[in-house]
């Protein structure tokens, strides 16, 4: 289980002839980038925030969020390719011109100078931006991978097909590690299949959603026109019906899917082979490589009602599971196999809309893009490039990343935050009330088990093997799929890789791992907003502290709370101290069911969806402060531009938030994302800190208040 901070060689001739068409795409690209809107700026003042976007006309107590931001959103509205945007997305712009600055360097030099590693990444840059090759070359390049899913008239050889590396699958698996035994690996399986982004859009009978789904019919119609289908239109209807049919007899309710307690079922191959009705499992696992193993984990297996009245699983939850694995295997059974091939050749085409003719760029865009998010705009195809290459063979980049952008120094302050929150996390385990000593010993020591890591991992990967084709997108990313489906397979039967990281250095963002109880924070975060060796620590405690408790947190929210200090799935808890905990924890979730911004207050945050994510920011910046009185205890703590310590702690944390969005997209996050919107993740924390309450004399008059029997501790 990851938890996230935030809701994947050419000769020198080949290069000189590929060259004229690289440069003229190349000067286009540098043109657009330069005719484009400018990208916001934030001021961070001398210390870490600029206190000229505190507002004159919201009072920190009504909307601390607001309090805190609204004069910077206000004077600088959203970019027309994003359809939210923020302090995040802020430094991702910058990593991306940092990493960008290292590819042109490659791209400039002299291509018989560049080393086997750097032709792999300018021929991958290159071969995503050479649009007028791609418009030249029509469906040429993906001809033959349609021709080979339309080839395939039986279930048997479809699910051949799907268990390939590049092919999209309604039915699959991939090899992570087992949560009950954390020190071997396993095959873990599951059904997917849908193409809008949640089941709910399927059944969402409002205007608004009969709406999305005409036009994804519509775009469905589409691409199988473009696949030579001679009613395309009645074929888009037979997809859709298929994908329908995933949505109300297949899939889970994404806040129950959650729950780890009924996403760990492991079964044997004779358990997984009497379950298939019909369904040819063993050329899904012959062609996967699963066919050695001796189990498999099924994510998405319903309880039966044994285990639903054991775990206590109330009649509305059992009503929200649907029939998983098994029901996938009926459905693919009983569906006619040319419906099958319809839905792999649109997978095929939208996955890898970006590296054909422009047409199906641009029809991806308007419905992912416009459509679903409200995004006006299309990003830039060199940011574009940039992420296709990190998405090939990212850690190459990495390593030159972590050479130029990443100072020594900011690791070694890192750690000392990180060890200062450790004591923090100890101290407020021996101060909780509600937990008894037996559950306190097993919590500290998953606290003494956790495995921080900072900046990069220090054998970042070098994609050995992996081949890159001057001029053929589409061939790169096959080959660098089925470099990536080896390298997770020969996981099998091998020790667990402790040393593994599942971000980039230059990634915006960071991770909790539950089965290996790690903590990751990429090298890229390590920048205001969130740190800086010149900030006053008030901030630093603030803003990276917080996401530090964060991600420590996440091992203790509701979730990770069920994996113990060696990463194993197993209660760890007396029932009394779990009783205790869930309390909170329901609490937590009708507070943040109380968060309507949408529709007259008619749509509202999941507050079970968003549980983990809440629990984690909640304890997390409870953490950071008890941590920063740690780091400051003795220390004379300056009043800076009338702001006292605690007052810019807070102010802090509310900048790492600083975001808006466009409609759509706060529509769409409301549905799917594990996140509260970033108003909340502000005010809904703050209002249960007494510390806060405090700092800015928060009064029963103002509206974020909460009496103090309402406000939550957790941790």
């Amino acid at each position: 289980m990851i938890r996230t901070l935030l809701a994947g060689g050419a000769s020198a001739i080949a290069l000189a002839i590929a060259a004229p068409a690289f440069a003229q795409a190349q000067d286009e690209a540098n043109a657009a980038a330069a005719a484009e809107p400018t990208t916001p700026t934030m001021s961070f003042g001398e210390w870490g925030f600029d206190p000229e976007y505190l507002s004159d006309d919201i009072d920190p107590g009504d909307d601390f969020f607001g309090y805190a931001n609204q004069t910077w959103l206000d004077a600088n509205p959203l970019p027309p390719e994003f359809g939210r945007f923020g302090a995040f997305n802020l430094l991702r712009e910058k990593s991306t011109t940092d990493v960008k600055a290292l590819v042109d360097e490659l791209v400039a030099k002299d291509p018989a100078a560049l080393s086997g590693d750097e032709r792999r990444i300018v021929e991958a840059y290159r071969s995503y931006m050479d649009t007028a090759a791609i418009e030249a070359n029509g469906l040429a390049q993906a001809q033959g991978y349609l021709d080979t899913i339309k080839g395939a008239e039986t279930l048997a050889s479809l699910v051949t097909l799907w268990s390939s590396p590049g092919y999209a699958t309604p039915l699959g698996g991939y090899v992570s590690v087992d949560a009950k035994e954390p020190d071997r690996y396993s095959v873990h399986l599951g059904a997917g299949g849908l193409g809008l982004p949640d089941r709910d859009y399927y059944l969402d009978e409002s205007e608004k959603g009969v709406e999305i789904q005409q036009k994804y019919r519509d775009y469905l119609a589409f691409l199988l026109g473009e696949a030579g289908y001679a009613d395309p239109a009645a074929m888009a209807q037979t997809v859709y019906g298929f994908e329908d049919r995933i949505a109300r007899t297949v899939s889970w309710d994404r806040a129950v899917r959650r729950n780890r307690d009924l996403t760990y079922n492991a079964v044997t191959p004779a358990e997984l082979g009497e379950m298939a009705d019909g369904f040819p499992v063993a050329a899904m696992l012959e062609t996967s490589g699963f066919d050695a193993t001796d189990r498999f984990v099924i994510g998405d297996l319903p309880p039966t009602p044994e285990e639903a009245e054991r775990l206590g699983l109330a009649e509305d939850v059992l009503a929200k599971i649907g029939g998983g694995t098994p029901a996938m295997m009926r459905l693919l059974v009983d569906t006619p196999v040319e419906v099958l091939q319809a839905w792999t050749v649109k997978e095929f085409l939208e996955n890898n809309a970006a590296i054909l003719p422009s047409r199906f760029d641009e029809a991806d865009f308007a419905f992912f893009g416009q459509t679903l998010q409200g995004t006006p705009e299309q990003r830039a195809r060199w940011k574009r490039a940039i992420a296709e290459t990190e998405g090939l063979m990212g850690e190459l980049l990495g390593k030159s990343y972590v050479a130029r952008y990443f100072p020594p120094e900011n690791k070694a302050a890192m750690d000392d935050l990180v060890a200062n929150l450790r004591i923090a996390v100890r101290q407020s385990i021996d101060d909780i009330e509600w937990m008894g000593d037996e559950t306190k010993i097993q919590a500290l020591a998953k606290l003494d088990s956790f495995d921080p890591k900072i900046g990069y991992r220090e054998n970042l990967e070098t994609y050995e093997g992996l081949e890159i084709t001057p001029g053929e997108p589409l061939a790169n990313r096959m080959a660098a799929a089925k470099w990536q489906w080896q390298d997770n397979l020969s996981k099998l039967g091998q020790p667990i890789d402790r040393t593994e990281w599942f971000m980039l250095p230059q990634t915006v963002n960071a991770y909790y791992n539950a089965t290996k109880n790690e903590i990751v924070f990429p090298a890229a975060i390590l920048q205001l907003p969130f740190f800086a060796l010149s900030a006053d620590p008030a901030v630093n405690y603030g803003a990276i502290g917080g996401v530090i408790g964060h991600e420590i947190g996440h091992g203790f929210d509701d979730q990770g709370s069920k994996y113990d200090s060696t990463g194993m799935l197993r209660n760890w808890w007396t029932d009394a101290d779990r009783a205790a905990f869930d309390e909170r924890g329901t609490a937590l979730v009708e507070q943040y069911n109380a968060f309507c911004p949408l529709d007259d207050g008619e749509t509202c945050v999941n507050g079970r969806l968003t549980l983990g994510e809440n629990i984690g920011d909640l304890g997390g910046l409870s953490l950071a402060y008890r941590a920063y009185k740690i780091a400051t205890e003795g220390k004379d703590v300056p009043v800076i531009d009338g702001l006292t310590g605690d007052q810019r702690f807070f102010l802090a944390w509310a900048q790492v938030w600083r975001s808006a969005q466009r409609e759509e997209t706060a529509r769409q996050r409301l549905r799917t994302d594990s996140h509260s919107p970033e108003e909340f993740r502000t005010n809904g924390v703050v209002r249960n800190m007494d510390a806060w309450y405090e700092a800015f004399g928060v009064t029963p008059q103002d509206e974020l208040y909460l009496p103090p029997e309402e406000r939550i501790t957790i941790w």
